[in-house]
């Protein structure tokens, strides 16, 4: 067993695709650590903390640091990794790439995607509003007194800000981060919640609806600190779009205060809105199917997979419900419905610092699973997409099938989703859980299985 520590200097990639990248070579044979990441304090943090011993390095450089009985052959394959992200296109390899935000937005662009390192992605948005562009903030660990900043200036420039720690958008049928395959159509979302959003759509998608835009705001828009203010720009943006016959506007549980303003702007709205905010109303399955009376279309039964070809062990109930979610709002809204359990969000913060989001990276999930005591229900969420686990199944499954425990999953996705919705349910159920596409009905089996 050996160590590899390299910088590559001038090499930059956000951090979602690094994350890939450092998956991908940790499951070569017999590799044991695989770090690939920007050389922030913290990234050099936690490989110090894994053992390696690491030379001088900037922020800008990229660190890699290998452990396993054939480094080289891991080497080689970051390579080739890098090599396909950086390919340029035919005719474009002598092109100088844009330094600055503001320099690229001099190609005629409308919206910029931040995705740095949160303690950078304040100055790089704020470059962005300045160039009058809208910008979605990928990053989180942005302080929400800066965030406030970037949205009071958004306003005066009269651009919208999404995030930071915005998850999810789909702007004009083009996903950004975590996004689903979704058919274009009528319904406008603007989200305070990434899987909120991505709950939503993909219900509307099963019931052969579609939606114009998703507008992920951040996860924090509606509190006190920030007064709803993207909330209210995405609302009255869609309301002028000609695409948008209906606006749904979803939101962990906000500020009562800000939510009530927010809704004195739904009332100005030419456009019908649905609302889906949690701890006030209706859960997120309901304002779907709310969306869908409003515009006249039937509600489907959403489907679902009973687990009677896999083992019948998930219908036998337990005494304990354990929540397992990748998910924040997935999670906080089982939680509400199931009115009781331990219910861990492993998207939170707190567990992504310096790892893969674990839509990403089921580790922390499945070292999760492994304590879940026999008689207990598990409740836990798989959510499909692009930048999702491409096979969340693989790992997934036989973790389930080796419990003594009932398992109820929420498998949110489209059928047009490159995960394949019907096969990822089909593995689950045969592993012996019961499996919904709605949220709330998977909380409320579970809750009935107790």
């Amino acid at each position: 067993m050996s160590d590899a520590v390299f910088l590559r200097k001038g090499v930059y990639h956000d951090s979602v695709t690094l994350m890939r990248v450092s998956r991908a070579l940790s499951e070569l044979p017999g590799t044991e650590v695989a770090v690939v990441a920007m050389a922030t304090e913290l990234n050099l943090e936690l490989a110090r903390d894994l053992g390696f011993e690491l030379p001088a390095a900037d922020p800008g450089d990229l660190l890699v640091a290998l452990r396993g009985p054939d480094t080289a052959t891991a080497a080689h394959e970051l390579d080739r990794h890098l090599a396909a992200l950086t390919s340029a296109g035919p005719g474009r390899e002598s092109e100088q790439p844009p330094l600055t935000t503001r320099s690229a937005a001099r190609g005629g662009a409308d919206l910029a995607l931040v995705s740095v390192p949160g303690e950078h992605a304040f100055a790089e948005a704020m470059d962005a509003i300045e160039a009058g562009l809208s910008v979605m903030v990928f990053s989180d660990g942005v302080p929400v007194e800066r965030e406030r900043l970037l949205k009071e200036r958004a306003d005066e420039r009269g651009v919208l800000v999404m995030g930071p720690d915005c998850g999810t958008a789909v702007v004009g049928g083009v996903g950004l981060g975590f996004a689903n395959v979704l058919r274009p159509g009528p319904v406008g979302l603007v989200a305070a919640s990434g899987t909120g959003a991505q709950q939503v759509s993909c219900l509307l998608d099963l019931a052969g609806a579609g939606v114009s835009h998703v507008l992920g705001v951040g996860g924090r828009d509606l509190s006190a600190e920030v007064g709803g203010r993207s909330a209210v720009r995405a609302l009255r943006m869609l309301d002028e779009d000609p695409a948008t016959e209906l606006i749904v506007l979803i939101s962990k549980p906000p500020d009562p205060a800000v939510a009530e303003r927010v809704r004195e702007v739904v009332e100005s709205l030419r456009t019908p809105v649905v609302e889906a905010l949690l701890g006030v109303g209706a859960d997120l399955t309901a304002a779907a199917e709310s969306a869908l009376r409003a515009l006249g279309r039937p509600v489907p039964s959403w489907p679902c997979w009973d687990g009677s070809g896999g083992r019948t062990r998930a219908s036998a109930g337990g005494r304990s419900l354990i929540g397992i979610y990748s998910g924040g709002t997935l999670c906080a809204e089982a939680a509400l419905i199931a009115g009781t359990g331990a219910f861990t969000d492993y998207g939170d913060d707190a567990y992504t610092r310096g790892r893969a989001h674990p839509m990403i990276d089921p580790t922390l999930r499945l070292e999760a699973l492994g304590k879940v005591p026999p008689d207990s229900v598990v409740l836990m969420d798989v959510v499909l997409g692009h930048a999702a686990d491409p096979d969340p199944a693989t790992t997934l499954a036989p973790a389930i099938a080796a419990l003594p425990a009932a398992v109820v999953v929420a498998l949110i996705g489209t059928e047009a989703d490159p995960q394949d919705l019907h096969g990822q349910a089909a593995a689950f159920r045969d592993a012996g859980a019961v499996v919904f596409t709605s949220n709330a009905q998977a909380a409320r089996h579970a809750r009935d299985l107790l």
